[in-house]
């Protein structure tokens, strides 16, 4: 069955999926490197994993299956999560596929050695509401469509 997976520690959008998973009544698992509180509800649990640098991705990983949905900004973690069948959308609504995700992978080696030599300083742009309207309206339709070539 339909599980979501959310690399947690710095995801700002963990409570549009617990309401979109409780429309589909899906279950959820919240994976970071400490506990942080999550709504009360049988289908939504909390993994604290190690303090190692890729522990939460390791364990995503390990557990995520073909079709699940795994949410992480982490163009990485989503690239090995899409080898294995997964399905991945950024915080920001970007679906992560086989199609997009070598570039996306090469952009963020581009930028990160741009920030080392010092031309680019600051991290991503705040969310806003379009970003999260974007994210909700691109997990129902990435559960709908699992759910559809499932049936």
């Amino acid at each position: 069955m339909l599980h979501i997976y959310i690399d947690a520690d710095s995801c700002p959008v963990k409570p549009e999926v617990f309401k979109v998973a409780g429309r589909y009544t899906l279950d959820v698992t919240v994976v970071a490197n400490s506990f942080m509180r999550t709504p009360n509800n049988k289908r939504i649990k909390m993994e604290v994993v190690g303090e190692g640098f890729d522990a939460a991705d390791d364990w995503i990983v390990d557990h995520a299956q073909t079709d699940d949905i795994v949410v992480t900004a982490d163009v990485l973690l989503a690239s090995r999560c899409i080898k294995m069948g997964a399905r991945v959308l950024s915080p920001s609504g970007k679906i992560f596929t086989d199609d997009n995700i070598g570039s996306t992978v090469a952009s963020r080696d581009l930028l990160a050695v741009l920030r080392g030599a010092g031309e680019i300083t600051g991290g991503p742009p705040p969310m806003t509401d379009r970003d999260r309207s974007r994210f909700l309206q691109m997990l129902d339709s990435v559960i709908q469509a699992i759910n559809h070539e499932n049936k």
